[in-house]
């Protein structure tokens, strides 16, 4: 299967990061890379004014970044999340997929 750039992907990354215990903010801001991330208080903000894929690729880009307990996730995210973090992030070409099941 293969990961695209929809609102449903950008569901399903919310919910990883929910089930990380992260909460995930979309606030305006003078963010360089379009987004924060309060690692004290487990909270991302994210640029609002970004696209979805512009959201998708910044969670992808802050995963690595992060602790998350992989216990903590239910088996599907993470299985999920081991996808996520072996593939690399820097994909800057005119495609908008990724192969990765979803």
């Amino acid at each position: 299967m293969s990961f695209k750039y929809t609102p449903n992907t950008l569901k399903k990354l919310e919910q990883l990061y929910e089930e990380a215990r992260y909460i995930i903010r979309y606030e305006k801001g003078t963010f360089n890379s379009g987004y924060c991330v309060l690692e004290d208080k487990r909270v991302a903000v994210i640029n609002k004014f970004l696209g979805i894929e512009g959201r998708i690729n910044a969670l992808i880009e802050i995963l690595p970044t992060i602790n998350v307990n992989e216990e903590e996730l239910s088996t599907d995210m993470q299985k999920w999340y081991k996808q996520l973090l072996e593939k690399p992030t820097a994909d800057t070409g005119t495609s908008s997929q990724t192969e990765m099941d979803i």
